[in-house]
Parts: structure tokens; C-alpha cells; sequence
């Protein structure tokens, strides 16, 4: 039996798009996202950024990575 939806071809370090790139990116970010941010800020011991409120849904993804990167929870 073959399966036609396979995905091994596919190169996993291409299959994200970047967040400047969204086409809803300029939009408010979500609630999970300000959550999820406002999670790795605490565990990061940094205090929320005054423009959190502001934080697009482009910016709030280029932070959530960047707090990965500084908490060990990123990949």
C-alpha cells in the first residue's frame, strides 16, 4: 500500500514560514501567545516589556523563539 501524502521529501527546515512573512502577522497577537510569552518571561526572571499589550503576532512569535532560545525550551 502506497501513501500518496507522504511528507519525506519534505525538508523540515523549510516548512516554517518566517513571521515577517504572515500574512496575518500585523494582526494583535493571540491569547495563547501573550500566555505562552508571559510563561517564559517568568521563567526567564524578566519582566514583561511595556509594549506587551502592542505586540503583534510576528513580534510576539520573534520573542516566544527568543525565550526559548534563553530558557532551554526551544527545540
Amino acid at each position: 500500500m502506497t501513501n500518496d501524502h507522504s511528507t519525506d521529501a519534505v525538508d523540515p527546515g523549510t516548512a516554517e514560514k518566517d513571521p515577517a512573512d504572515w500574512t496575518t502577522g500585523d494582526e494583535p497577537m493571540t491569547g495563547p501567545q501573550r500566555s505562552y510569552l508571559e510563561t517564559l518571561l517568568q521563567q526567564a526572571g524578566q519582566d514583561a516589556p511595556e509594549d506587551l499589550d502592542e505586540l503583534t503576532k510576528a513580534e510576539a512569535s520573534k520573542r516566544i523563539d527568543e525565550l526559548q532560545d534563553a530558557t532551554g525550551r526551544g527545540n
